[in-house]
């Protein structure tokens, strides 16, 4: 492998240009979503100007057919038996968390034996919570305001960012993003003022930024937390039938079972959550027949909590320790915000059904059961479920308990997948491999790296906090005050959705108003009752999710500065070159004007942003002032569809440069692209496009007697016609012509093929400003050594390492 690096010095000087569009963009329109360019900036200011109109007509010569509906993400819709399937699915990994809650939501709420008022009054608190918290917000609401599919709290910022123009975009994923900004007439005047204020406010858009970040962070931190949990309460709930159990057998045992549950995970979600799923539903079903048993045999009176005044009630009753309380209660919808990040994995009406249908009612039978027994057995609040198990049930109760609070963490391992995938894309973390597991479910995720940095942290946290709590209690409940993440989550997802709201559903804002402060008035609640626990163990959650959160934001901020650096390479290639009077290439006057010399062979640059003149490319002809025999703009477009049928795969279009031709590969996630042949696929996708499209205008000219010109001919072929031949009159030499000029393009072609193949390929090499201040400096210094040390590898690529140039460029940021 050949490398060549060059400092960008001599280079185009970068125009100055606003850094938001202008007021009169601000107030309708859409805004194009291809990242800025230097010539399209220039065009911008010279609107009015001739070379303007062409320059456009230039860009979109060179765009045409790189752009197809398919290549947009679309929401999968499933139905029947396979929605069926789904549900069931869905609850073998998303209700692991919020369905073992009944093990310790009373003993966690109570402090003292509870009077027969505050029990009932405390029921129904909990049968409001999970009816307006989770099935009304959640299961009812919010799951519509995913981004195609994908949930969580960044989906939702993903989504209004399509509809608003509050974010830049990476080049690389603009032309993946189908942006659905309604004009100024399609919106009430209050909608337009929201979202303009958005779009002008870098306050605002760095707040709605930063709660993106701060919640998908929570999510992460959480996920390195509920394992860990959720498997040491599980095995330290062996203390029921064997009391002395030891520290040592605590702590191996729940390592081991921890690795044994990471280790599963490349399996999929679907096999795992099929196979957890029987798990779950019979947890649900002992607790749904537990809670009838109690009922009928001990206190039935209880179900009148199902009315909401008995909630208020205990509040005015209670007050500031009823308030207090709220922290016990929020643990009975602890990881509803998975529920959500797991959209992606299932769909919007599999989970509506899994919850509606089944967990939902079992979870108010549960709670509503071990109040009757609680309001018939002092003490029994401690450990409710066991205590309330009916007789012969509690060693059954006990495994399927420990089997139930084991799975529980899946829930927040697959919701962290899908979010770190959701925020790769949005370039807030480096790029890492993603699998995909399944061919029927597209968002089926597995991050291979995130898996093991997981396992790693959850096996610490184990075994670091079995030493610092207390093994008193059977379940280990201090853990659940480090749940204190869950109400900031779910009230950022209420501010965004809210949002989403007024500027994506287009709902009048009197609508909007009276839910969105109802049920942050709730939110409220919980949070502040919450951290009053950060003391208590909440403050590890909260740390990680800053230390996460710095990182995301150190990283965005990082490559927007590179895309900044990166802005000044990227223009149609005449801006680059152009033909003299004998028909030959050379630099543009800007570039210096030198005529090119020719390199024989094949040179295939890899294109990343898929658009424009590739960085490399203007590189490679405007240091070494020459150019291959035959060019190929080569790029990877991934689709999140298993696999993309080969006569939609390709498309090859021409380049205003003779003898150049641009080749985008569309793939899905089970394609295999780049092989060691590689150059063949190019070669013959190229040979294609000229027989096709000759055949087309050869067929055009004998078909409509249309008089061949030299711009008809360069639909096929840059190839220049001889002098004497450009007239024809007959219909049967212009086609004779045209095939000779087919011919001579293939033959070049197949010439440069056969002497030699150079992939050529782009690496940057980032330096930092002289005069750069300080704290810029420190941010960028730390950036650029995150990126030196998670690039991809030239020698990762599978081709022919004797044959690739790799290009290294020098850039100022």
């Amino acid at each position: 492998m050949a490398t060549i690096r060059i400092a960008d010095v001599n280079g185009p000087t970068r125009p100055e240009k606003p850094d938001r569009p202008d007021s009169s963009g601000i107030g309708g329109g859409v805004y194009p979503m291809r990242a800025t360019s230097i010539e399209r900036t220039r065009t911008r200011s010279r609107s009015r100007d001739a070379r303007s109109r062409h320059s456009d007509h230039k860009v979109a010569e060179e765009d045409a057919g790189l752009r197809q509906d398919g290549d947009f993400k679309k929401r999968q819709v499933f139905k029947g038996k396979m929605l069926l399937y789904l549900a069931y699915q869905s609850i073998g990994v998303i209700y692991g968390d919020i369905g073992t809650s009944p093990l310790y939501v009373y003993s966690s709420t109570f402090t003292s034996e509870p009077s027969h008022e505050d029990l009932v009054g405390v029921l129904s608190v909990i049968i409001w919570t999970l009816t307006m918290m989770v099935t009304i917000k959640y299961v009812l609401v919010i799951l519509h305001a995913d981004n195609n599919g994908e949930g969580g709290t960044f989906s939702t910022y993903s989504l209004l960012s399509r509809f608003a123009n509050i974010t830049k975009r990476d080049p690389r994923e603009a032309s993946l993003i189908r942006m659905e900004r309604y004009l100024t007439g399609d919106l009430e005047r209050a909608t337009l003022k929201v979202r303009s204020r958005l779009e002008k406010s870098r306050f605002a858009r760095g707040l709605l930024k930063t709660i993106g970040v701060l919640a998908v962070t929570m999510v992460m931190s959480d996920g390195v937390l509920t394992p860990a949990q959720s498997v040491l309460g599980a095995v330290q709930g062996l203390n029921v039938v064997k009391p002395d159990i030891s520290k040592a057998t605590i702590v191996g045992t729940t390592c081991g079972i921890l690795i044994l549950l990471f280790m599963i995970q490349p399996f999929g979600t679907t096999k795992i959550a099929v196979t957890f799923a029987p798990i779950v539903i019979i947890w649900l079903g002992f607790n749904a027949g537990f809670g009838i048993y109690n009922l009928v045999l001990f206190d039935h009176s209880v179900l009148k909590a199902f009315s909401p005044s008995f909630a208020f009630k205990f509040f005015i009753r209670n007050k500031t320790p009823g308030w207090r309380m709220l922290g016990g209660v929020l643990l009975a919808f602890t990881g509803v915000e998975a529920l959500f990040a797991d959209l992606g994995a299932f769909s919007r009406r599999a989970i509506q059904l899994s919850w509606l249908c089944y967990a939902f009612p079992c979870l108010l039978l549960a709670y509503a059961g071990q109040a009757a027994y609680i309001a018939n057995h002092p003490g029994a609040y401690e450990n409710p479920f066991f205590n309330a198990a009916p007789p012969g049930m509690l060693y059954p109760s006990l495994i399927i308990a420990i089997l139930a609070a084991i799975v529980a963490s899946q829930a927040i391992i697959t919701a962290t997948f899908q979010l770190i995938a959701q925020v790769m894309k949005l370039s807030y973390f480096p790029q890492i491999k993603v699998v995909h597991t399944s061919k029927v479910f597209h968002g089926q995720l597995y991050v291979p790296m995130l898996n093991w940095i997981l396992m790693i942290g959850t096996v610490l946290v184990a075994a670091i906090y079995n030493n610092t709590t207390s093994l008193g209690n059977a379940y280990g409940y201090a853990f659940c005050y480090l749940h204190a993440e869950n109400p900031p989550v779910t009230f950022f997802d209420t501010c965004m959705v809210s949002l989403a709201a007024l500027i994506v559903w287009r709902l009048p804002p009197y609508v909007v108003f009276l839910p969105w402060l109802t049920i942050a008035c709730l939110d409220g609640l919980y949070m502040s009752s919450a951290l009053t626990k950060v003391p208590d163990g909440a403050w590890f959650t909260l740390t990680l999710a800053g230390v996460l959160a710095s990182f995301l934001i150190l990283w965005r901020f990082g490559k927007e500065q590179q895309w900044a650096a990166e802005a000044e390479d990227r223009f149609p290639t005449t801006h680059l070159v152009q033909k003299d009077h004998e028909g030959w290439i050379k630099l543009t006057p800007r570039y210096g004007g030198d005529p090119l010399s020719v390199i024989k062979g094949f040179g295939i640059f890899f294109d990343k942003a898929g658009e424009t003149t590739p960085a490399v490319f203007t590189h490679f002809l405007s240091k070494l002032v020459a150019a291959p025999e035959i060019m190929v703009f080569f790029h990877l477009r991934p689709l999140e569809t298993p696999s993309v049928p080969p006569e939609t795969r390709y498309t090859v279009t021409r380049v205003a440069i003779p003898n150049c031709y641009r080749l985008v590969v569309r793939h899905g996630y089970m394609d295999e692209v780049i092989t060691p042949d590689l150059a063949s696929l190019v070669c013959e996708q190229v040979r294609d496009y000229i027989v096709t499209q000759g055949a087309a205008l050869k067929s055009k000219v004998i078909e409509n007697g249309v008089k061949t010109t030299a711009v008809q001919a360069r639909e096929i072929s840059f190839t220049p016609l001889p002098r004497e031949e450009k007239g024809y009159s007959d219909p049967e030499k212009r086609s004779q012509t045209t095939e000779q000029s087919i011919a001579m393009d293939l033959a070049k072609l197949q010439s440069a093929f056969d002497r030699q193949v150079l992939y050529i390929i782009g690496k940057e090499q980032m330096k930092i400003k002289a005069g750069t201040g300080i704290w810029r400096k420190i941010l960028l210094k730390a950036f650029l050594w995150l990126r030196d040390n998670t690039r991809t590898k030239v020698a990762n690529l599978r081709v022919q390492p004797d044959r690739v140039i790799e290009m290294g460029v020098v850039k100022e940021v």
